[in-house]
């Protein structure tokens, strides 16, 4: 989500970003698409995503912070 928040992507763009493999990329977005966090748009034989909803990724943004807060 934070790698979307930056910008639409698609799979290839996120598979480099985070380091991980296609399948778990895709395993991912599916699920995340089907929740209605992210929307996907085709553009020939790709598929760009793009958070649905912007106060999403605040959400998690306010998370990762709050997590790496010492105690």
């Amino acid at each position: 989500m934070l790698a979307l928040l930056r910008s639409e992507q698609c799979v290839h763009q996120l598979v480099t970003a985070l380091g991980v493999t296609q399948p778990l990329v895709s395993q991912h977005l599916r699920v995340l698409k089907t929740a209605g966090v992210v929307t996907g748009q085709r553009n020939g034989r790709e598929i760009t995503y793009r958070l649905v909803d912007d106060h999403l990724a605040h959400i998690v943004l306010d998370a990762v912070a709050h997590a790496s807060e010492q105690a």
